[in-house]
């Protein structure tokens, strides 16, 4: 990745932060949004300004560059200054993490509307906005480049209380095929990854442990864990988000040229 730069959503923590480290121990620099706000519905703290400022910093201990902003995947208008930029003052760009996503456990008939209607404008339309903000960037530099758009197991294994969450992450699978499509005379690549449980804040917080244990009044990890545990063939409850990291670095790396329009599925046998 030396003298290419990313772009990430949701980097301010979990899953997004990681990715951002990861390929920045393999040389890259960084252009990184984050909401940095508590998203309306979600019922467990979100990322704030201090986490981004913190990724920031991981990055810069790397000796790499960064560029980040405070911006919701929501804001197209913001998007398109951030990206716009971070190329500014990076150079260029060549990979695109669309990351960022919430999660919001309800039953499909009990949610209200705007629980619905958030998560479709995070998890689906927010992937929409960061590939229409950013891949032009990537266009433009004519050296080819990567899109990787984190879905999720939930795409292709259905949990209860999880309908709208598995239907945005169905929905970037096919959004991915399309891209992918239209993008490849440009060699621009576009794949779909697919984790499992990843013990992330977006996990790890009493409303999905209620999620997976129902039976309890006040779950524990340690409760959450137990029931995880069934869904995973392999003996784990949950994978470390560099696992989902080490993944995108092949998929957006030359290791993976040739590789685009896929369900790179991440899962410790979760689908099986």
């Amino acid at each position: 990745m030396d003298g290419k730069v990313v772009f990430v959503t949701g980097a301010a923590r979990g899953q997004g932060r990681s990715h951002a480290l990861r390929l920045a121990q393999e040389g890259a620099d960084v252009i990184a949004v984050d909401a940095c706000r508590q998203i309306e519905t979600t019922p467990y703290p979100t990322a704030t300004p201090e986490d981004l400022a913190e990724t920031v910093r991981q990055v810069e201990a790397l000796d790499r560059r960064i560029v980040a902003s405070q911006v919701d995947v929501r804001d197209l208008d913001g998007l398109t200054k951030a990206v716009a930029d971070g190329v500014a003052q990076l150079g260029r760009l060549d990979v695109v993490l669309a990351n960022a996503g919430i999660s919001t456990p309800a039953s499909t008939l009990d949610m209200d509307e705007e629980t619905w209607q958030t998560m479709i404008d995070v998890n689906l339309t927010g992937v929409w906005k960061t590939v229409k903000a950013a891949v032009p960037h990537v266009i433009a530099g004519g050296r080819g480049g990567s899109v990787v758009i984190t879905s999720s197991l939930a795409a292709i294994y259905a949990n209860p209380n999880t309908a709208h969450y598995s239907a945005a992450k169905a929905g970037l699978v096919m959004f991915a095929k399309v891209l992918a499509k239209e993008l490849a005379p440009q060699s621009i690549r576009v794949n779909t990854i697919h984790p499992t449980t990843v013990a992330t804040d977006m996990i790890l917080n009493e409303p999905t442990y209620k999620l997976f244990r129902p039976d309890l009044e006040h779950p524990t990890r340690a409760d959450f864990e137990e029931a995880a545990l069934t869904l995973n063939k392999l003996p784990i409850p949950a994978v470390e988000a560099v696992d989902i990291s080490n993944a995108v670095l092949y998929l957006v790396s030359d290791d993976g040229r040739y590789v685009t329009g896929t369900t790179h599925v991440v899962d410790a046998g979760g689908q099986l």
